[in-house]
């Protein structure tokens, strides 16, 4: 089963969408705010494949819920419902853990199409889980170990926590040494031809992958910049 868990203060938007997540085949438990869905995500023993969180709560918003289930599974999906004028907080949302990110007002395809793209990725990290191996195909990239069976990262022999939208970008990467990897080739890599959003999901991803794997997120060694283009893997 599909489980998704959903926190929206607004009445009429949290069931609009629950009727379009029913229609889709979702296990679907609401929150009608922050502290809330906290609870229940607790209270469910965090047996959720994805969150839909709107980032304007009472009690505890979007972005603190978000943050606490991050630290709670790196591979549970996490989706913001943002309003147009909420750049920064998407911003916000996408360094502290979350996937993607919707836009309000959405249609009923938009938004399905996402969460659809986060459940097929958290369904092959999950897959890959339950093998219960610890070997498997490995890439090797100077100090950085991709395992693809696992799907884990280590430098230098150190675990590196990755949700699996990091984990995607790094597999593209330490696949391609050396090329120029635009936003657009990223964007369609991770998440798909049919993406609705904008290439700026990338960079902001990028931002957070160099705070995790560079001695200095401010002046990268591994991820560069290849101006104009996108970026390029140095291993």
């Amino acid at each position: 089963m599909k489980r998704i868990l959903i926190a929206e203060d607004e009445a009429a938007i949290r069931e609009f969408i629950v009727i379009n997540l029913k229609r889709s085949g979702y296990d679907v438990t609401e929150a009608s705010n922050g502290r809330e869905a906290i609870d229940k995500y607790n209270e469910c023993g965090g047996d959720f494949d994805i969150a839909l969180l709107d980032i304007m709560m009472l009690e505890v918003d979007g972005l603190e819920v978000c943050k606490y289930l991050r630290q709670q599974s790196s591979t549970i999906g996490i989706i913001m419902l943002t309003a147009k004028t909420q750049e920064m907080d998407r911003v916000t949302g996408l360094l502290v853990g979350a996937d993607d990110y919707v836009v309000k007002p959405f249609s009923p395809s938009e938004l399905m199409a996402r969460i659809d793209a986060i459940y097929r990725r958290v369904t092959v990290n999950k897959s890959s889980e339950g093998t219960g191996k610890s070997g498997g195909e490995l890439i090797v990239s100077g100090d950085f170990t991709l395992n693809l069976r696992n799907r884990t990262l280590n430098k230098k022999d150190e675990l590196v926590e990755l949700t699996q939208v990091e984990f995607q970008i790094m597999e593209y990467f330490m696949s391609n040494p050396g090329v120029s990897l635009s936003r657009l080739d990223i964007l369609k890599y991770v998440w798909g031809e049919a993406y609705y959003g904008d290439e700026k999901i990338v960079d902001v991803n990028i931002r957070r992958l160099r705070m995790k794997i560079e001695d200095e997120a401010s002046r990268p060694e591994h991820i560069t910049t290849v101006w104009g283009t996108g970026y390029k893997w140095v291993p």
